[in-house]
């Protein structure tokens, strides 16, 4: 699903971009993840006084959940007379996360995103991005295409945000046996900022997630902190749990045990006014190898998915 967005498309500073994150596949594949990745306030495009609010790594143009790093504020196009306010972001980073699990067998990823809301805090949005798991019979998804809705508000000083998002890949065929990676989730995101501290909350809740795996729930805190020479430090930390994740009677829905996520980065815009940041961030999760989406007769040992790495992502706001 990922810039879930976990995580592709990290960001940054005055433009800072969340890392992107994003789906797993199903049985055979890779763990969702939705992920990269805003500030607060009244200059976010198209919401006058509402916030621009991402708590789980999903911002509001587009980007999946599961992300960690700052989130942007993208100058965006205002459409006269509508109350109306377009945004995107395009970004190329060296794997695509999805809360800390590869959807692109550790491969470089390519993602856009777009993000159309209105002055009542209304929005909708899109992300597509590549996407790799198992080859067939197991899982021949080669996109992801994600769909998102939702509304901006704030209570007293707190950023909030309740959305939609659903997570597609067109083109896949379901192989005998096995089930379709689409699925949704539904969000409360939250942030608070304090100086020049934002701290950064989620929950998301879907009632049969990727491969038909059940209830899953997901929460995620963290916070972008300013540095100095015009840097922002990012940490997230997310923990999923999935109810039918390992197995179930010898067939596996999801592929890895409920698990933990986290990552730590920092992202400067790189060329002054422009929108185009660079990101570099380390991801984990305590997922082991073993644990990590093995496949009967193709992976049993599990595969490399799941590990720590460093992610490194140049983005551009629109």
């Amino acid at each position: 699903m990922a810039f879930r967005s976990t995580g592709l498309a990290l960001a940054a500073a005055t433009a800072l971009l969340p890392a992107m994150t994003a789906t797993a596949s199903a049985q055979t594949a890779t763990a969702p993840a939705p992920a990269a990745a805003a500030a607060p306030s009244t200059t976010v495009p198209g919401l006058g006084a509402m916030p621009e609010v991402r708590g789980d790594g999903r911002p509001s143009i587009g980007l999946p959940a599961g992300t960690s790093l700052p989130e942007p504020d993208p100058p965006g196009i205002q459409i006269p007379g509508t109350g109306l306010t377009i945004a995107g972001l395009a970004a190329a980073g060296t794997d695509y996360l999805f809360r800390g699990i590869s959807q692109t067998r550790n491969n470089w990823a390519f993602q856009s995103s777009f993000d159309l809301s209105h002055e009542s805090g209304v929005y909708i949005g899109g992300f597509i991005s590549n996407a790799k798991f198992l080859a067939d019979p197991w899982n021949n998804t080669r996109q992801e295409l994600d769909a998102q809705a939702g509304y901006r508000f704030t209570v007293g000083a707190v950023n909030l945000d309740l959305g939609w998002v659903g997570y597609f890949y067109p083109g896949q065929t379901k192989a005998p046996g096995t089930q379709l990676n689409e699925f949704w989730e539904i969000s409360l995101k939250a942030n608070y900022t304090w100086d020049k501290v934002k701290f950064l909350a989620a929950f998301n809740y879907s009632p049969n997630w990727f491969g038909r795996s059940g209830n899953a729930y997901y929460i995620e805190g963290g916070a972008d902190v300013t540095l100095p020479f015009e840097i922002t430090g990012a940490v997230r930390v997310g923990y999923q749990w999935i109810q039918r994740n390992f197995a179930l009677d010898g067939y596996r829905y999801f592929g890895t045990p409920d698990y933990l996520w986290y990552s730590v980065g920092i992202s400067r815009e790189i060329i002054p006014n422009t929108g185009i940041t660079a990101t570099l961030a380390w991801y984990g999760t305590n997922i082991s190898k073993s644990e990590c989406i093995p496949v009967v007769a193709r992976a049993e040992g599990g595969q490399r998915l799941c590990e720590g790495r460093v992610l490194f992502t140049i983005s551009k706001t629109f």
